[in-house]
């Protein structure tokens, strides 16, 4: 009867081992890589919203409803269209053309959401912080966020928005994770001239 019932213990201490250790594994992966990855932003947060920059995500997060957009118009006039067919933003008051700049827009996967928008959020000389290592670059020239972030579109958790770069070699090209990268001069110019609430179009 003894060795019947070590018989009969043998697998259970092996099915309550198996179970302990995907119960650890599942903590872990859970705790440690899914809510950290949820937060990521498809494109930049600064730093004092303790949000990074994607640099190489495995797979684009899915895309949440964006928080609602303000009907009220800045009394300034101003009004951004994005075209990302042809990689440009335009600027506007009222009904005239003031400038255009040349941007870098999101890759296949990782599309600016087209829509109407409004700027929701300004910052000169933002802080990265790295996605792993939760590294943080100060303000300088090799922050990949350049010298200004308008950040235009949130689903409460990601944020995107215009930002300069530190590789303006690649302005013109599809390569972001969302965001609009422009020339340092550019948003500089750019940021002088827009206040949260500017309307945003992004178009196609």
């Amino acid at each position: 009867m003894p060795v019947q019932v070590k018989d009969e213990l043998i697998p259970r201490s092996l099915m309550l081992l198996c179970l302990g250790t995907a119960v650890s594994l599942a903590i872990v992966q859970w705790g440690g890589v899914i809510p950290r990855s949820s937060r990521q932003p498809v494109g930049i947060v600064r730093a004092d919203h303790q949000s990074v920059t994607v640099t190489t995500p495995p797979s684009p997060p899915p895309m949440a409803s964006p928080q609602p957009v303000s009907t009220t118009v800045p009394e300034s006039g101003m009004r951004l269209v994005v075209k990302l067919s042809d990689r440009h933003v335009y600027l506007y008051k009222d009904n005239k053309a003031l400038n255009q700049y040349p941007l870098a827009v999101g890759q296949d996967g990782w599309e600016t959401p087209t829509g109407i928008h409004q700027v929701l959020d300004k910052e000169q000389n933002p802080a990265w912080i790295h996605p792993i290592t939760g590294v943080e670059t100060p303000p300088g020239p090799d922050n990949p966020l350049g010298k200004a972030w308008i950040g235009f579109w949130t689903d409460g958790k990601t944020e995107i928005g215009f930002h300069g770069t530190n590789q303006e070699e690649l302005i013109g090209q599809a390569v972001s994770h969302g965001c609009l990268r422009m020339r340092n001069e550019d948003i500089e110019d750019l940021y002088a001239q827009v206040d949260v609430g500017t309307p945003v179009i992004v178009e196609p």
